[in-house]
C-alpha cells in the first residue's frame, strides 16, 4: 500500500474514532489527512469506499498488537490475543473505537456487512485455532465466537465509561478460564 493510502486511512480512522462514520465528511478527512477531496475520491471511489478500506485498514491495525502471539502455550496466546484488545493505548483505543462504530454502521450499510464479515470471520477463526490447539475436545468454533463477541461488547463498554479497563480484563479473563478451563 503506498504511503499516500495509508495516511488517508489513518486519517480516516481518527476521524471516525472521534466523530462516528456519520461525522465521516470527505472534506473532512482530506483536511485530517492534508490531501485534496479530488485524491480522495482516487483513492476510493466513493464514500463507502472510504468506510470499506477504513474497515480492512482497522483491521489490520488491530492484528499488529493482537496478532503477534507467537510464544507460550496455546491457551496463553488466547489469552494474550484477546487481552491485547483491551489495552489503554492511544493506538488500541482509537482502533478499538473505530471498529464499533463501523460495526454498528454495518447494521444499517449492506456493503460494509461484508467486509466487516470478512473480518470478523478471520478473527474468529484465529482464536478457534488456537482454542482447538488448547483443548481439542472444546467446541473450538463456538468458545471462539463467544470469546470475540465477549471482547467487542467489553471494549464497548470500556470505552463508553460504563466499566473500568481493570474490570474488563477481570471479565475477560475469567471467561477465558471458564472457556478453556
Amino acid at each position: 500500500m503506498s504511503e499516500r493510502r495509508t495516511q488517508m486511512l489513518e486519517a480516516a480512522v481518527r476521524v471516525i474514532a472521534q466523530d462516528g462514520v456519520r461525522g465521516l465528511r470527505v472534506e473532512k478527512l482530506a483536511a485530517e489527512a492534508g490531501v485534496s477531496t479530488a485524491l480522495i475520491y482516487y483513492h476510493f471511489k466513493d464514500r463507502a469506499g472510504i468506510l470499506r478500506a477504513a474497515l480492512e485498514h482497522v483491521n489490520h491495525r488491530a492484528q499488529s498488537y493482537t496478532g503477534d502471539v507467537e510464544s507460550g502455550d496455546p491457551r496463553t496466546r488466547v489469552e494474550q490475543m484477546l487481552l491485547g484488545e483491551l489495552q489503554d493505548t492511544a493506538f488500541v483505543r482509537e482502533t478499538s473505537v473505530a471498529w464499533g462504530e463501523l460495526r454498528a454502521s454495518a447494521a444499517f450499510d449492506e456493503d460494509l456487512r461484508a467486509t466487516l464479515r470478512t473480518a470478523t470471520e478471520a478473527w474468529n477463526s484465529d482464536v478457534e485455532t488456537l482454542v482447538r490447539q488448547a483443548d481439542p475436545e472444546l467446541d473450538a468454533a463456538a468458545a471462539a465466537e463467544r470469546l470475540t463477541a465477549l471482547v467487542e461488547g467489553l471494549s464497548e463498554r470500556w470505552h463508553s465509561g460504563s466499566l473500568t479497563l481493570q474490570r474488563a480484563r477481570e471479565l475477560l479473563a475469567g471467561a477465558i478460564a471458564r472457556e478453556l478451563g
